[in-house]
């Protein structure tokens, strides 16, 4: 993947890479714990600089859902969706609801060609329906 993507193969980039497979949409601290894992004495910075170039190449995909800090899917190349509990914050992917991108027609486009939709739904995951929880995020 990385050598696809131009890039240089590092014990970092893989160990990183692999977190994010393993750790659909974790946020930064996750990945970092991860990472520490098979790499103890990589730094924060490092698994930043890491995801910022794996993002720009492509073969990871950024998200912040509003309220949430930034977390990393492997899903790329897609114009999919997510859905995000109110209560313990748990984000699941949601496919296009027409299969194809953009998804959705903007009632005007303002002259751009758009090929991506972002929406985000909300509700109760279902462990937090059953229980009651209800925290609002």
């Amino acid at each position: 993947m990385l050598r696809e993507a131009a890039l240089r193969v590092t014990r970092p980039r893989v160990a990183v890479l692999n977190a994010v497979y393993a750790h659909p949409h974790a946020d930064t601290d996750s990945l970092i714990g991860a990472v520490r894992g098979e790499l103890p004495d990589v730094s924060h910075q490092a698994v930043y600089d890491v995801l910022r170039v794996l993002t720009a190449a492509g073969l990871v995909r950024r998200i912040q859902p509003s309220g949430s800090v930034a977390r990393y899917e492997s899903r790329v190349g897609d114009n999919h969706h997510h859905v995000v509990c109110r209560s313990c914050g748990l984000i699941a992917d949601v496919d296009c609801a027409v299969g194809e991108a953009p998804c959705l027609t903007a009632s005007d486009d303002s002259g751009f060609s758009i090929d991506e939709a972002e929406v985000v739904f909300r509700g109760l995951c279902p462990d937090c329906s059953t229980t009651g929880n209800s925290r609002s995020l």
